[in-house]
């Protein structure tokens, strides 16, 4: 082995650690070189994501002690930054999330940074509500969104609501690289901080400004039918309160919550990978709305950012792709607010690279400015942020990306799956008080703009020689870039590493071929996964399928 990973491994092991499931599994992988090398070989990589992997022991994990370290980084960063700072917590239903959560408060508190904390687990956006509503100088959510059980991560905010940017999160790193794991983390106890003021509980009426900010998206009044059943489920994860008292407060109260998924479980026994992208993860949800008859289908991810759904058509379900709900909320949102003579001047859209273009010739039609912007919804939340410098704030009217990530307002930073559901509900008693389905709405839309197929693809890539193995992918892609692929020529390729249209340098590969295709190539931030987005035009959806079944077979070569 490495003499690093040597040094480190006895390190750890020299040491009585505070949570005793470290011990043991130190214990345990004691005769593995290759468990041992997994754990230590690096330091757990923290980016503008903040931190993302397995839970367990060593510095290539999710633990008390790598958590605590990036605090005490965030801490040192801070307080070089700001004075009298202040930082909101939350977390959600991840095993060990509130652990973690907890630790982060004692070293923020130590470090003479007050902490606000939720008392119990909420979604994501509600953190991003907090730090702007509390005037915190910024803020952490202790989650890794839809990944499966095994993962935890560390997302990181700035004042502005938003997830912090490449720049701050650089300056995070300087501080971070500085520490010693063991020597140079200050902590208080949490009780501690609890009786001498440095944390504090949030009270319950940020949460109800919160959710009344929510509300307040909404489009349509007491003239639509709400009346019609839905199924939800929070997959285990922290929507359930929220997600149900907003749908409830304005007036969707025929709800049934998938009994298995009801409660908080990090275990997530039954969807390994909760994730309401995936079919299997919807697999109850569905046969709750089979058995009842429900119209609709409500699922969101364990931190409740991101909502998925299916609608029923005939004796069947039909599950929407983020694309195709985010092009249906961007019609229904421009419909409504021009009929309500709510359409601000100059309307902006902002977006993802990889989402869907087809939103672009939708938007165009109702004079809304398009903004493209990198994989990742703090970039959404980084142009809200723009206008309202601007005092133009209220020319955003809805951020959207491919992976089931959408917002309304600019109330909060983030993506919102909170607002997503309501937005969904009222979108579809909408056009069901019309005697039209959501279904019915997309079918027009693909006829007036042409049919758009857009996949995703990914690509594991574990361990130290998968990470290894990815970089030469994307090493060998710039060196030999591809010129036609199956028959269709390259017109352009974009390479975001060089900085295009201002937007920060980010490892992504986007090649723009003929007959309205695009690939989209990038390693993930957050998992050891390479991604691939397919986008391709034709007649009709088997058509488009034909010609991406064939385009990622030739791309799956320069994977093997």
């Amino acid at each position: 082995m490495d003499e690093h990973i040597i040094k480190s491994w006895n390190e750890w092991r020299s040491l009585k650690l505070a949570d005793e499931d470290l011990n043991l599994e130190l214990d345990k992988i004691k005769n593995s070189e290759v468990e041992i090398t997994d754990r230590f070989y690096r330091d757990l990589e923290f980016g503008t994501g903040g931190l993302r992997g397995v839970i367990g022991v060593g510095s290539n994990r999710m633990n008390i002690y790598t958590v605590a370290k990036a605090t005490q980084g965030y801490s040192n960063y801070l307080n070089k930054s700001v004075c009298s700072s202040s930082v909101a917590i939350a977390y959600d239903s991840r095993i060990k999330s509130d652990v973690f959560a907890k630790v982060a408060a004692e070293v923020f508190a130590a470090n003479g940074i007050h902490v606000y904390i939720y008392p119990k687990l909420m979604p994501t956006p509600s953190l991003s509500y907090a730090v702007r509503y509390l005037k915190c100088s910024g803020g952490i959510v202790i989650t890794a969104s839809h990944n499966p059980s095994k993962y935890n991560g560390y997302k990181v905010y700035g004042n502005d609501g938003c997830q912090i940017t490449t720049e701050v999160a650089n300056s995070i790193l300087e501080e971070i690289e500085m520490l010693d794991i063991f020597k140079d983390v200050r902590r208080v106890s949490f009780e501690e901080g609890i009786l001498e003021g440095k944390i504090s509980y949030i009270d319950d009426n940020v949460v109800d400004e919160y959710l009344n900010a929510v509300s307040l998206q909404s489009l349509c009044g007491e003239q639509i039918d709400k009346g019609f059943s839905i199924v939800y489920t929070p997959l285990n994860g922290s929507g359930l309160d929220c997600v149900t008292k907003i749908l409830k407060n304005n007036g969707f109260t025929n709800i049934s919550v998938v009994k298995e998924q009801e409660n908080s479980d990090g275990e997530f026994p039954t969807c390994p990978y909760p994730n309401p992208e995936i079919k299997e993860a919807l697999e109850l949800g569905l046969r709750d709305a089979k058995e009842s008859g429900s119209e609709l289908l409500l699922a969101t991810d364990p931190d409740c950012d991101r909502v998925g759904i299916a609608v029923r058509s005939g004796d069947d379900y039909v599950l929407l792709t983020g694309n195709e709900v985010g092009m249906l909320l961007l019609d229904y949102i421009c419909k409504r607010r021009i009929a309500l003579g709510k359409m601000p001047n100059n309307p902006i859209l902002v977006k993802t690279i990889v989402t869907i273009d087809m939103a672009n010739r939708i938007a165009e039609d109702y004079g809304v400015q398009v903004i493209d912007v990198l994989t990742g919804f703090k970039f959404i939340g980084e142009q809200i942020g723009f206008l309202e410098e601007k005092g133009e704030e209220d020319r955003f009217i809805l951020g959207f990306e491919e992976s089931y990530g959408y917002l309304t307002g600019g109330y909060v930073r983030d993506k919102d799956a909170v607002v997503g559901a309501l937005m969904i509900c009222e979108m579809f008693a909408y056009y069901k008080t019309m005697g039209v389905s959501l279904i019915d709405v997309l079918e027009e839309l693909y006829k007036k703009y042409g049919y758009c197929l857009n996949t995703l693809h990914s690509y594991t890539f574990e361990g130290v020689e998968g990470f290894q193995k990815m970089q030469k992918i994307m090493k060998e892609l710039r060196q030999n870039p591809l010129k036609d692929v199956e028959g269709f020529d390259v017109i352009e390729v974009r390479d975001y590493l060089e900085g295009i249209n201002q937007l920060p340098k980010s490892d992504v590969l986007k090649y723009m071929l003929e007959k309205n295709a695009s690939i989209v190539i990038r390693p993930s931030g957050t998992e050891p996964k390479l991604k691939v987005y397919l986008s391709v035009s034709a007649e009709n959806r088997n058509a488009a399928e034909k010609v991406e079944a064939v385009i990622i077979k030739r791309l799956e070569k320069n994977f093997s």
